[in-house]
């Protein structure tokens, strides 16, 4: 009964190679006592390579119990059919013991695995099926993925009740005209939107702007005496100094300073697009921290949850980086850095060609769901990285 029960697995093992199960002849070990046949595998009959202990208490080569798995599709044991619990893990105790008494054995049958693309890709699935085993009940029970899923989700379904509001609601997004618009082009009308712009205080002051019909150049020849006499008669010290300070960045820039973050749209300059090309190739987490902290001071969450997720990515890819080292892949870094700098540009170029079309509104969706969905699936992936990194199948 025993051989009856043990062939399910001679026909997994069948297709492989016969050389690997070829034992040589039985040989006594250095301890008289114990023998190649007490080590063995019931799969494949030979010394265990790296043995695996199921629950039932039954051992086998784990690309034995690989192949198995992968032949049947079943969690369970080959010899007795008991089913295993979670995932079979390597006995360390007794591939210590196989080791030191049959190194020789052992080596070789090692070799052989490994030059066996066949047994190679089993392990490999083996292995990716624990790991997502892992992660799964971890998710299920006390992992950060099941309540991040469920923030996502009460997330998305406010913003699908936002956006359907929004154009349901039919509101009309208007552009600001001033931001590209020369200063010394304003008409009075438009100098008082400026001057509205201020803040509620300089309502106080939109009447005599308007008796005295100033336009864009008048405006810029204002100064602290002008604006403290009359018609004007800002006798309000911190008013003057907030009209003058908005004045002179206008001066500096001949148009309206964007006052929120999409007003950015508009035409970059030469050097700006040089700069942000040079710095998205090379340090794209960087370009994007750099970003954000000039507008700490104006955005305090928004900035912080950029740079924290900035820094998130930065631990994804060192262990990215870590992971070729590691298994000796790191000449594969080039051809990887390739296919991911392709895609960047493809979105990037996509991306660009469309921004200047896609409604604010839209365009307000987005950012916000980038900017409070992408660290909450970023520290998910680290904890993953972290707690449950990848291994080698051998």
């Amino acid at each position: 009964m025993e051989w009856d029960k043990s062939d399910d697995c001679l026909r997994a093992l069948m297709d492989d190679p016969p050389h690997i199960f070829e034992s040589p002849e039985p040989k006594l070990s250095t301890t008289s006592n114990i023998s190649e046949h007490e080590f063995s595998c019931h799969c494949c009959y030979d010394i265990l390579v790296n043995p695996t202990t199921l629950t039932c208490g039954h051992n086998f080569c784990r690309h034995c119990l690989a192949l198995w798995w992968e032949s049947s599709h079943k969690n369970e044991c080959p010899e007795c059919r008991e089913k295993w619990e979670g995932f079979p893990k390597i006995n360390i105790l007794l591939r210590d013991a196989t080791d030191k008494l049959f190194s020789e054995v052992v080596q070789r049958r090692r070799a052989e695995i490994q030059a066996n693309p066949k047994i190679f890709r089993s392990l490999l699935a083996f292995q990716r099926y624990g790991d997502n085993l892992g992660r799964t009940r971890i998710n299920q029970h006390k992992g950060a993925g099941f309540f991040f899923s469920g923030v996502l989700t009460a997330l998305t379904c406010v913003a699908v009740m936002v956006l359907v509001y929004h154009w349901s609601s039919g509101v009309v997004e208007q552009h600001d005209q001033l931001i590209s618009k020369p200063v010394s082009l304003w008409t009075p009308e438009e100098v008082v939107s400026w001057l509205d712009q201020l803040g509620p205080w300089a309502q106080l002051y939109r009447e005599p702007f308007q008796q005295e019909n100033v336009n864009g150049r008048l405006l810029l020849m204002l100064g602290d005496e002008e604006l403290l006499k009359p018609p004007y008669s800002i006798e309000n010290q911190a008013h003057r100094r907030a009209v003058l300070a908005e004045l002179d960045r206008v001066k500096t820039l001949g148009v309206k300073p964007p006052q929120n973050l999409w007003e950015y749209k508009l035409e970059p300059t030469w050097r700006q697009w040089a700069e942000f090309l040079v710095k998205y190739l090379l340090l794209p987490y960087q370009l994007i921290a750099e970003f954000a902290w000039d507008w700490l001071a104006v955005h305090y969450w928004t900035s912080r949850f950029i740079i924290v997720n900035a820094m998130l990515l930065s631990v994804l890819e060192g262990c990215a980086l870590w992971r070729l080292w590691t298994r000796a892949r790191i000449r594969s870094m080039p051809h990887k850095m390739w296919n991911h700098l392709w895609k960047m540009l493809s979105q990037g170029f996509a991306f660009a060609l469309l921004w200047p079309f896609v409604p604010q509104f839209v365009c307000n969706c987005l950012f916000y769901w980038a900017l409070y969905f992408s660290p909450i699936i970023n520290i998910d992936l680290v904890v993953q990285q972290l707690m449950h990194p990848d291994t080698q199948a051998l």
